[in-house]
């Protein structure tokens, strides 16, 4: 024997399983089941959606007969905040959670450079991988000090770079660049953050970098010097050794010189072994042969 029991639908009662399928930064995918299994006839749901931040309220409709309901919730704001409330129609009893929206990303190549007595800030603008940030925006920079354990605010720009100064010898900093907080710092992007850690010890940055650079150039003027007197000294030599070669050859051709022929006579070794074998040695002139000088 068996008896079939059909129970009486309840519309008092509040959706149930509701829970965040996806989150993203401008929308959020929101799931729950109705009140009871398998219902006959269209269900009304109102989803409430509270701004926690911006302090303000939007009410959506969905209307549908399947057991689970998957809705998306659109419009929402990088880093927000929200309290979302479903239940039926009628105002029945209700479910809730809490969303937070994914905050905007934090900027790319986030480098720094050094000058003289201050150092800058460079990195990628927002707007080049985020489609939800505008330039007006702009951008707020942190600072943390590790010696002292504290962290300052160092101001926002809508440029791509900061300038810092008056940073200690000895101390080591943390910066942090992020898009600029909104309502009372509660809707933030991501910090991109860079450690600087390069300054010495001493009182001021200043004073250490006027002083690697007076290192610097203690080292490298004296070699410098050391090469130009080098070079100076080869190129005397050098004119030095041309000038004699010039004048060896001028009296080695001068002496050479034939003024009958009007040039210079050279004689080949071979040539000069051979007339000094067949040439009869002089030895002397006799007092009584005379001397005919044509």
């Amino acid at each position: 024997d068996y008896v079939v029991v059909k129970m009486i639908p309840d519309n008092r009662l509040p959706p149930r399983h509701l829970h965040s399928v996806h989150t993203g930064k401008t929308f959020a995918v929101i799931k729950w089941e109705s009140p009871y299994d398998s219902p006959d006839q269209d269900m009304l749901y109102a989803v409430a959606v509270k701004d926690l931040v911006r302090k303000t309220d939007k009410i959506y409709k969905v209307k549908t007969r399947n057991s689970t309901v998957e809705y998306t919730i659109k419009k929402l704001e990088p880093g927000g905040k929200y309290h979302v409330i479903v239940q039926l129609g009628n105002m029945s009893k209700e479910s809730s959670m809490k969303i937070n929206t994914v905050p905007l990303s934090a900027p790319d190549a986030l480098k720094i450079i050094t000058e003289n007595d201050h150092i800058l800030l460079f990195w990628k603008s927002l707007a080049l991988k985020e489609s939800n940030f505008n330039e007006s925006r702009g951008y707020e920079i942190h600072m943390f000090d590790s010696l002292m354990n504290i962290t300052a605010y160092l101001g926002n720009t809508t440029e791509n770079f900061f300038k810092v100064s008056n940073l200690k010898i000895g101390h080591n900093y943390s910066f942090t660049v992020q898009a600029r907080c909104l309502y009372s710092g509660q809707m933030c992007g991501e910090p991109a953050t860079l450690l600087y850690d390069e300054l010495g010890t001493g009182e001021d940055s200043s004073a250490a970098k006027a002083g690697r650079s007076t290192d610097v150039a203690a080292i490298v003027v004296p070699v410098l010097f050391l090469l130009l007197v080098t070079l100076g000294i080869g190129f005397v030599v050098l004119y030095m050794r041309h000038r004699r070669l010039q004048n060896s050859f001028t009296a080695f051709a001068n002496s050479h010189y034939s003024s009958r022929l009007g040039s210079a006579i050279f004689s080949s070794g071979d040539d000069l072994g051979d007339e000094d074998d067949e040439a009869p040695m002089i030895t002397g002139f006799s007092d009584d042969v005379p001397m005919v000088i044509a």
